[in-house]
């Protein structure tokens, strides 16, 4: 374990914990808005597992959305087909979302494929599987999906349940981003962001910790995605296509600020606030999100986290 004051760090998670727990009581009797919640609370656990692949590594997977689907498909079908129950089928879904993850990552380092090819052969990827979701028709039903509310998965037939069971994903996971970041893992992932040259000299195992980062991005994914299939009711290829995860979880990551502990929270809230006000315009919402990402990418590339610490002077994680 990395020595090093942590308290900061606690007392960030303990008001964000307070904040998220407290807040479904500030929209007493909104349905509406606590669903629109709990899907922040999904999303922003989306942005952590992205955070550890490509915040940490530079490993850009434009797969998210796949990885977090593959997890909720495998569950469901087997659940419908084979009437195996959730708790044992979610496990392997995610066990899947992981293996997949790794494979691409350990493909991408031994062939010495840089971001951008690694970018594009998960775009790919994401193409190629919703394609064989339309595909394989008689179990997934293609682009018309399944009902997932009738599977036995009780938990979140309660909205109220629902957004707290989220939370304690997002919480869980912020903690172990935390202990992870203090490890010695931790330390190879700073390193390999730093300079993955400068890390290989000085005898990190490049290959063994890329293809971890991407296995635990990749689980996290795995186990929102499905959770999220259960929550949802329904899924279809749209439900984690390209646009409405990839994207959405790209802005949010580089508004929060990539590689730190409270970025994906902060970029989740604010994005889910951007979201409310451009959903009326429609399609032209992608504009506006395309608008974004490029103006994240030419003059706000640090992020909000950064740009607090050295313009109002914070100590934020």
């Amino acid at each position: 374990m990395i020595r090093g004051t942590s308290w900061p760090n606690y007392i960030a998670l303990l008001i964000v914990g307070t904040v998220l727990a407290l807040f479904p009581f500030s929209i007493w009797g909104s349905a509406y808005y606590l669903r629109l919640a709990t899907i922040m609370l999904a999303y922003m656990s989306y942005v952590m597992a992205f955070n550890i692949i490509f915040g940490h590594t530079g490993q850009l997977f434009l797969c998210t959305g796949a990885l977090a689907a593959s997890s909720a498909y495998l569950s469901v079908v087997m659940t419908r087909e084979l009437g195996v129950p959730p708790w044992v089928t979610i496990p392997l879904g995610v066990l899947c979302a992981g293996v997949i993850g790794a494979l691409f990552s350990y493909v991408s380092v031994r062939r010495g494929l840089g971001v951008i090819f690694v970018g594009m052969v998960t775009l790919v990827f994401t193409f190629v599987f919703y394609n064989l979701i339309l595909g394989l028709r008689g179990l997934t039903h293609g682009e018309d999906g399944l009902v997932t509310r009738s599977l036995g998965l009780g938990i979140f037939e309660n909205r109220w349940s629902s957004y707290y069971i989220f939370l304690v994903i997002l919480l869980l996971s912020l903690l172990f981003y935390h202990f992870l970041m203090r490890s010695r893992i931790g330390l190879a992932f700073r390193a390999l962001r730093d300079d993955e040259l400068t890390a290989e000299l000085a005898g990190i195992d490049v290959t063994r910790y890329k293809v971890l980062a991407a296995f635990i991005g990749s689980v996290l994914l795995g186990i929102v995605g499905s959770l999220y299939g259960y929550y949802n009711g329904f899924i279809n290829p749209d439900v984690f296509s390209f646009v409405r995860v990839d994207v959405v979880v790209l802005v949010m990551l580089l508004f929060g600020g990539m590689a730190t502990l409270l970025g994906p929270i902060l970029g989740g809230a604010v994005f889910t606030a951007v979201h409310e006000v451009v959903r009326p315009l429609g399609a032209l919402s992608l504009l506006v999100y395309g608008v974004l990402l490029v103006v994240l990418f030419l003059t706000f590339r640090e992020g909000l986290v950064m740009a607090l610490r050295k313009v109002a002077k914070l100590h934020i994680p």
